[in-house]
């Protein structure tokens, strides 16, 4: 069963994202915000990590940033909904800085699983 640690300051968010991907199938780790996330990735590390980002104490960014040094191969999406410049900008923002793949909120749930489904096939053929 692959792991998956959600990133994302929102509560009801990230629980929505959860009860997804668990009745996928998937193992389901949360975290609130990025310094959180990089604590539970290098306690147990995930197959996958989806991260918001804008969040309180450590945002999406500097948590790709950080994850991308000590883990190269890990797979990641960004999701956002916008901020002060655009979700389209800090998503391509993400993506320059590591992110597998982007997502813009508000984004269906179907959209999420099928990246997940890509990102893990392609994970396990490599």
């Amino acid at each position: 069963m692959a792991r998956i640690l959600v990133i994302e300051d929102v509560e009801e968010v990230r629980d929505v994202i959860r009860r997804t991907l668990e009745a996928e199938g998937y193992e389901v780790v949360e975290a609130s915000d990025g310094k959180e996330g990089i604590k539970l990735y290098r306690e147990k590390q995930a197959d996958l990590i989806i991260t918001d980002i804008i969040m309180p104490d450590k945002e999406g960014i500097e948590t790709i940033k950080e994850l991308r040094q000590d883990f190269p191969d890990m797979k990641i999406i960004a999701i956002s909904g916008g901020g002060r410049i655009g979700p389209f900008d800090y998503l391509n923002l993400a993506k320059q800085f590591g992110a597998s793949r982007t997502l813009a909120k508000p984004f269906e749930l179907k959209e999420l699983v099928k990246i997940v489904r890509e990102l893990l096939e392609s994970h396990e053929g490599s």
